[in-house]
């Protein structure tokens, strides 16, 4: 259970109708086969043992004998391992006959969790022959072991107190009222299901997003294991569609009729943090009330991790999605500023252009705002402020793009009032520190500040997520704006988007876009080199910005420990960076997240796009004081 990477799989074996010790083998066999795998959850299909279409045969005491001879062996079969296995198997208790789902570890028989909702219709006709689940938890006798039955059932690695694992059976998951809403809310971050749905047009579709939106909908992992060949086929055909989900995302999905195992790996730490964020709204006084917590001691798994982590978290990986996902962000922000002019009957939008990325886009977006309330694009004033490190690339690029938008060029070199502040505060020039830089970023947003007063508009901020998480922001200079349109876009999307807008405004708007996309990231805050090229690269300074997105997305939106962000920027970066260097990197996040806090505290409004956000007024609220001791000991 490395960092709460649980190793399950759901796994549909050839069976025959009736046939318990030949399918009991191939159970046996596909359950030692998963051990060898480091599997540490297995789910089987529902009535697995003996075959969900037995018919009358169910009636057969013969049957029932052999039903429970199979349970025996297939549970002496797991003694000495850790992992927890389900499988489907007609169970008689006082005299009725149930569905149900058999827990199995370490050669015990840890429970029997009936099914609830019996399907009436069908060739089959369920309620022939089954009784649905009782509403209490009673002790049976199984296989000459006393076990619990019912369907409040958690199992609970004992080693791993996140692992925990309730049942429901093939219809549960699909009526209104299904028991997997009850487990979920009383503390099971995995749902099995053990099912055998037969295959018509159109349901494998219906299938893959009713267990995907559940798994969503409980924050859980969902392991849906479905019946295939083997089944009869008198008047149905069942494909063996095995899915496995994690809070909405696919993680793992057979081809139909192809008997076959769906093998992934549930991150129930990622799981239990997203629960404790929304305690209360999920949970509730009484929510386990009646409920049996049944503890296993589950096999601890080793390093080798099989999923794959993204190194651009906050950037879908399918170009379709990520044009679609693109033009969304572009419309929020282009809404969240729309709204803000006409409320503030702002005549002007002002808004400061370097030549860097963030500028580009968010005067592409009051561009767009502009459009959406009919407004005449040259009251958007656009400044460009050139001084000390300003190169002739980017200041050329400012006033082509502000041309091609049809914004209001305004050109204003900060050199002389800079030189004049550093002698008003007996500051050396020649001094190239912080305040050197700052002084520079303070006396532009000066500027714009009094060209939108002097002009009856707001001033646009430019600045990104990642530059928030990091603190990379003046104090009262570029930090400071009267509402900003990219304040929880990180700077790994900035790129995304300034390219979209290119290629759909095209001509001479996307061959200077293109060239601001491939500029290098820069403050240009201090003298260009000889060759007047830029001499200031922000990531030489703070650390590339792909890791510290990275970092920002599985510390902010999932609440990581640093030892497991550590642990999936390895993984992620292998190809890349050395792992010192991520090391160094992840270390100075930290300290900057932490001790640059006090500039969140107090930023502009400005909309939220994307699961994360830093704004102290709704997402992300921190002390400016915190100390963060305890998460860089994480990393010694």
């Amino acid at each position: 259970m490395k960092y709460g990477f649980i190793k399950v799989c759901a796994v549909t074996p050839e069976i025959r109708v009736a046939d318990v010790n030949f399918n009991c083998d191939n159970i046996i066999k596909s359950i030692k086969s998963c051990a060898s795998e480091g599997c540490q959850l297995v789910v089987f299909p529902e009535l697995g043992v003996c075959g969900y279409t037995c018919g009358d045969l169910f009636n057969q005491r013969r049957l029932l004998d052999g039903v429970e001879e199979g349970i025996a062996r297939i549970a002496e079969c797991t003694a000495g391992s850790g992992a927890l296995v389900f499988i489907g198997a007609p169970v008689a208790v006082n005299g009725r006959l149930y569905n149900c789902a058999v827990a199995i570890s370490d050669g015990k028989i840890l429970g029997v969790v009936p099914k609830t909702y019996l399907p009436s219709y069908g060739e089959f006709y369920e309620r022939r022959h089954f009784t649905p689940a009782e509403k209490e938890n009673i002790q049976i006798m199984l296989c000459s072991q006393q076990t619990y039955f019912g369907t409040k059932l958690i199992f609970r690695a004992s080693n791993c107190r996140d692992f925990t694992v309730s049942a429901e059976i093939c219809e549960d998951l699909w009526v209104p009222d299904s028991p997997s809403i009850y487990h979920a809310k009383a503390g099971a971050n995995i749902i099995v299901n053990l099912s055998c749905s037969d295959e018509t047009i159109g349901k494998a579709e219906y299938r893959r997003d009713l267990v995907r939106m559940q798994s969503g909908k409980l924050v859980s992992g969902y392991i849906y294991c479905d019946a295939g060949d083997g089944e009869s086929t008198t008047d149905m055909a069942f494909a063996g569609h095995n899915v496995i989900c994690e809070n909405g995302t696919l993680l793992a999905e057979t081809e139909l009729f192809n008997n076959n195992s769906a093998c992934a790996e549930i991150d129930v730490d990622k799981l239990a943090n997203e629960r404790r964020r929304m305690a209360n709204t999920f949970f509730s006084a009484g929510d386990a009330d009646g409920y049996q917590i049944i503890d296993f001691i589950a096999d601890e798994d080793g390093e080798d991790i099989n999923r794959v982590f993204p190194k651009l978290p906050f950037v879908p990986a399918d170009n379709e999605k990520l044009r679609e996902r693109t033009e969304l962000i572009l419309s929020i922000q282009t809404a969240g500023l729309a709204k803000r002019l006409l409320h503030t009957r702002s005549k002007t939008a002002v808004i400061g252009i370097s030549g860097g990325l963030d500028s580009a886009l968010a005067l592409l977006v009051v561009a767009r705002a502009f459009k959406k309330i009919g407004k005449n694009p040259a009251d958007i004033i656009a400044v460009t402020m050139p001084g000390f490190g300003t190169t002739g690339k980017t200041y050329n690029n400012s006033l082509k793009l502000i041309e091609c938008i049809g914004a209001t060029a305004r050109t204003i070199n900060i050199s002389r009032s800079v030189l004049q502040h550093f002698e008003d505060i007996g500051h050396d020039p020649s001094s190239l520190d912080v305040t050197y830089e700052n002084a520079q970023a303070r006396m532009r947003t000066l500027i714009l500040m009094d060209f939108a007063n002097k002009t009856g508009g707001m001033v646009v901020g430019t600045g990104d997520l990642s530059e928030l998480a990091l603190g990379w922001a003046t104090y009262n200079g570029d930090h400071m704006s009267m509402y900003a349109v990219n304040c929880s876009v990180p700077k790994t999307l900035v790129k995304h988007l300034v390219s979209y807008e290119a290629e759909r405004l095209g001509g001479e708007t996307q061959k200077v876009l293109e060239d601001i996309v491939g500029t290098e990231i820069s403050p240009e805050l201090l003298p260009p080199d000889k060759s007047g090229n830029i001499a200031q690269k922000t990531e030489d300074l703070v650390g590339p910005y792909i890791l510290h997105d990275f970092f920002l997305y599985y510390i902010i939106r999932w609440g990581f420990s640093p030892e497991k962000v550590r642990f999936l920027a390895h993984r992620a970066f292998s190809d890349m960076f050395e792992e010192s260097v991520i090391d160094k990197w992840l270390t100075n996040f930290y300290k900057r997240f932490f001790a640059q806090q006090f500039k969140r505290s107090c930023i502009p409004d400005g909309v939220k796009v994307g699961s994360v956000s830093l704004s102290p007024r709704g997402d992300w609220r921190m002390p400016s004081d915190a100390v963060n001791a305890l998460w860089l000991d994480n990393l010694m």
